[in-house]
């Protein structure tokens, strides 16, 4: 069975590195009914007392303006595309070995299981890698 593969528009907003940030950043789109297909927070190791948040896709005039509201914008230096497909062991390193084969860096990777179907990340610096890795993990099987 193919592997689904979609690009997902990235928005990014910095945080503050205290309990409860992360919930007061979501908390506009959550009101907004926005339905994201991930999310990833971390710590700035180089900007102490920040994180990053990451998350999309973030659609619709209501749902944009509330993330403009608090300060969650297009990222302009990352781009990423989600898989999904029926999970068997290997489905990760079959889908990021096409990918080092053709040359092409990851930014980032997240993955996951639910049930019988996998879910995946990946993000790259540019639209090019982006589009490239999209036709060849199509090819995936």
């Amino acid at each position: 069975m193919a592997l689904d593969v979609k690009k997902i528009d990235v928005y990014v907003a910095e945080i503050e590195d205290r309990p409860g940030a992360l919930a007061e950043k979501l908390a506009p789109l959550a009101e907004a009914k926005v339905d994201l297909a991930f999310a990833f927070a971390r710590r700035r190791p180089d900007v102490p007392g920040k994180g990053v948040v990451y998350l999309g896709p973030i659609t619709g005039a209501k749902a944009k303006k509330a993330a403009e509201g608090v300060g969650i914008v297009p990222a302009t230096d990352i781009v990423a595309l989600r898989v999904e497909g029926p999970n068997r062991p290997g489905a990760l390193h079959d889908v990021v070995k096409v990918l080092g084969d053709a040359g092409i860096n990851l930014r980032g990777v997240s993955a996951g299981v639910i049930g019988k179907r996998w879910v995946c990340f990946l993000a790259f610096d540019s639209k090019e890698d982006a589009q490239k890795a999209a036709r060849l993990v199509k090819s995936v099987k």
